[in-house]
């Protein structure tokens, strides 16, 4: 399993960043860093969030925990649809983070229902298919189903568990 500092590192040098960027973005030493990235020391819980803002990650994944890769979820082995959650996380340019979880009982009564525009107004979900991504987890579809990297910074993630 890969240490904390190796994957610190590598999505460092992911991001063109050097261990003095990430210092003076977190108000620390070079120094600091480099013991991170030699597993010398670890960051406290507020510098893990800061980092995982930096590298536009969840902490989770900057503690090494994968992404849900979509999969196909076999008849027999499905959950009930209304029993599963849409999770979508958007984090725009600018520094809004938005986070969603809702279970898909009421994306459906969302999607059926014409009067309500729950998904609108945010230029960074114009474009997704909601009514397709429901089709997909009736289907059998689920984990991380939608990620957008915009040209203009915004990271958009839908995904279903």
């Amino acid at each position: 399993m890969e240490s904390f500092g190796t994957r610190l590192a590598d999505l460092r040098r992911e991001h063109n960043l050097t261990q003095n960027d990430i210092a003076d973005r977190l108000n620390i030493s070079a120094q600091a860093v480099s013991k991170w990235e030699n597993d010398l020391t670890s960051p406290d819980i507020d510098t893990l969030l800061k980092l995982s803002d930096i590298f536009n990650i969840t902490v989770d994944e900057l503690l090494g925990k994968k992404r849900q890769e979509p999969v196909y979820v076999p008849v027999e082995a499905r959950k009930d649809v209304n029993k599963m959650v849409l999770r979508i996380t958007v984090d725009s340019n600018d520094g809004d983070r938005v986070r969603v979880n809702l279970p898909m009982a009421a994306v459906r009564i969302f999607l059926n229902n014409d009067s309500v525009k729950v998904f609108s107004g945010n230029k960074a979900l114009e474009g997704i298919d909601f009514n397709q991504i429901y089709a997909l987890v009736e289907q059998g579809v689920i984990g991380e189903l939608v990620s957008v990297d915009s040209a203009d910074g915004d990271h958009v993630r839908i995904t279903v568990e």
